[in-house]
C-alpha cells in the first residue's frame, strides 16, 4: 500500500497559489490545490491567492494569505484598524450584502451536506439595520505587554491580546469601559494577571449596556478577592463612566481559560440592570444569559413566535428557556406557556422576568427536559407547539425523542450553529418531523456567526 503521505500535494512552509471557491464555517476561503483542500483565513470566494502553507493535515492544509493576485468583486477595505490583528471579526474585508449571502450559502451547505436535506426552503438572511455598535456586552482580557497595561481581544488562535481603543462591533458605552479600566488600573498600580505565572489581579474586563435604558454594569474578574486601591478604584469608575449603576466583582483564581468563577460581589450599586426587548424589561446580572444584540434579538424571537403560528388557544412548551425571554414573546400569543430550563438561578430570574412584565400564564420549571416533558405529558399536558434553543452543541437524541413523543403539531428551532442543527433536523425527520423553511438571521455582523429559525411540523399532521 502506498504511503499516504506521498499524495500530500502541499509541503509546510512553501507557498502555492489557489483558487478559492467557498468560505468555510469559521469564515475562512476554502480552495483546492491539485484537488487536495486548503483552508485561508481573510481569503474570499472568487479570488486567486498566495498562501504559505503553516499546517499539513492528511485531508486538509491551512495556509497563511500571502497576497491577493485576483481580488473578490466584493472585497472591501475593512474599517478596524486592528482587524488583521483582532481575532473578534472575521468578515470585515466583506461586503455586508455579501456576508448575508454567505450566512446562508453555510446554512444551505449544513442542511445538504450533514443534514442530507436537499429540498428546505432557506430564506435570505434577515439584515441588521446598523451591522456596527451592535454588541450590549463585552468582555475583554486584560494583561501586560512591552510594559503598558493592554485590554482587547486576543489575536486569531492565541492568548496575545491585542490592545483595543474602539472596538466598531461594540456598542459605544463599552469602549469607553475599556479605556475608563485600562487607565484607571495604570494609574492605581493594579496589576493584570499573568496567565503563564498565575500572578496580578484584574483577569478580564466585563461591561453590560441596556440599549433601551442606558443603565450600565460594570464587572471586574480578578484572581484574588481583595481588591487594591478598592475604594479609589470605585471612586473613579462612577465618575468617568456614563449611565453607571452597577459596579461587580467576580472572583476567579484558578488556573483556567474559563472567563468567570463561581463568586460575585456586588461593589457599587444594583446587583441588575435593566433592559427591553419588544414590550418587555428583562433584568441582567453579571452572569445571566442575554442576546448581545438587542435589536436583532427581537428580529428572531419575532420570527419564532410567527414560526409557532398561535391564535391565542395553544399550549406551548418553551424547552431551554434561559431566562424566559423567548417564553414572554410567545405568552403574549398563547393560552398558557411552559418554560422548562436545568439552571435553577435561572429560571428564580425568568419568574422574576415574568412578575415583572405582569405575565401570568407562564409557568417556569426546574429540570432536564428529557425527564420533566414525559411527567407533564402523563399529567395530561399536550403541547400544541414547543420551541427549543439550545446551547450551541445542540440537543442529544433523547431530548428530540422526548419532544416527537408528545406529538406536538410544530416544533420551532432556534439555533446559532448550522452543523448541529442540520444534525437534529435529520434526526427529527426521520422521527416524522418535516423542515418546513429556515429563516437565518444576522445576530453578528462582521462575524462568521449566524442565528436560525426553523418550522419544522409533523409529517402526518391534519
Amino acid at each position: 500500500m502506498a504511503n499516504q503521505a506521498t499524495t500530500i500535494p502541499v509541503t509546510k512552509g512553501k507557498t502555492y497559489t489557489i483558487d478559492i471557491t467557498g468560505l468555510g464555517h469559521s469564515g475562512e476561503g476554502v480552495g483546492r490545490y491539485q484537488d487536495f483542500t486548503v483552508f485561508i483565513p481573510g481569503a474570499l470566494p472568487e479570488e486567486k491567492v498566495s498562501a504559505v502553507i503553516t499546517t499539513v493535515k492528511k485531508t486538509y492544509a491551512i495556509g497563511r494569505l500571502a497576497a491577493v493576485q485576483i481580488p473578490s468583486p466584493h472585497r472591501i477595505t475593512p474599517e478596524c484598524g486592528i482587524y488583521e490583528r483582532c481575532g473578534g471579526c472575521q468578515l470585515q474585508h466583506l461586503r455586508y450584502e455579501e456576508q448575508l449571502n454567505s450566512k446562508r450559502q453555510q446554512v444551505v451547505n449544513a442542511i445538504t451536506r450533514i443534514g442530507k436535506l436537499p429540498d428546505v426552503i432557506v430564506h435570505p438572511t434577515l439584515s441588521a439595520a446598523n451591522p456596527w455598535h451592535y454588541r450590549n456586552k463585552m468582555q475583554f482580557p486584560v494583561g501586560r505587554k512591552n510594559g503598558r497595561v493592554v485590554v482587547g481581544c486576543f489575536a486569531q488562535g492565541s492568548h496575545d491580546i491585542v490592545d483595543t481603543d474602539h472596538c466598531l462591533i461594540q456598542h459605544q458605552v463599552n469602549n469607553d469601559i475599556v479605556s475608563a479600566v485600562r487607565k484607571i488600573v495604570e494609574e492605581l498600580g493594579i496589576e493584570p494577571y499573568d496567565e503563564h505565572t498565575g500572578q496580578g489581579v484584574i483577569r478580564h474586563i466585563l461591561g453590560r449596556v441596556g440599549t433601551a435604558t442606558g443603565q450600565v454594569m460594570v464587572v471586574l474578574v480578578t484572581a484574588i478577592e481583595k481588591l487594591p486601591q478598592r475604594e479609589s478604584l470605585l471612586e473613579r469608575l462612577q465618575a468617568q463612566i456614563p449611565g453607571l449603576v452597577s459596579i461587580i466583582q467576580n472572583v476567579n483564581s484558578q488556573r483556567t481559560n474559563i472567563i468567570m468563577g463561581h463568586k460575585t460581589i456586588t461593589l457599587w450599586g444594583r446587583d441588575t440592570i435593566t433592559d427591553k426587548l419588544g414590550e418587555f424589561s428583562f433584568a441582567i446580572s453579571a452572569r445571566s444569559f442575554f442576546q448581545v444584540n438587542t435589536a436583532q434579538a427581537e428580529v428572531l424571537y419575532n420570527q419564532a413566535v410567527h414560526y409557532a403560528g398561535l391564535t391565542g388557544t395553544e399550549t406551548v412548551i418553551d424547552a431551554y428557556c434561559g431566562t424566559g425571554t423567548i417564553t414572554l414573546f410567545l405568552a403574549r400569543h398563547a393560552a398558557k406557556v411552559y418554560g422548562i430550563e436545568i439552571v435553577e438561578p435561572t429560571i428564580l430570574d425568568a419568574r422574576q422576568n415574568a412578575r415583572n412584565n405582569h405575565v401570568g400564564n407562564v409557568e417556569f420549571i426546574v429540570g432536564d427536559a428529557v425527564d420533566i416533558m414525559p411527567r407533564m405529558f402523563r399529567q395530561g399536558i399536550k403541547p400544541d407547539v414547543i420551541v427549543v434553543d439550545p446551547p450551541r452543541a445542540g440537543c442529544d437524541q433523547k431530548v428530540l425523542e422526548t419532544f416527537v413523543s408528545m406529538e406536538p403539531k410544530r416544533i420551532v428551532y432556534v439555533s446559532c450553529n448550522p452543523a448541529s442543527l442540520a444534525r437534529d433536523l435529520a434526526v427529527l425527520s426521520d422521527l416524522g418531523y418535516q423542515t418546513r423553511e429556515i429563516q437565518p438571521v444576522d445576530m453578528f455582523a462582521m462575524t462568521f456567526h449566524v442565528e436560525c429559525c426553523v418550522l419544522l411540523q409533523r409529517k402526518h399532521s391534519s
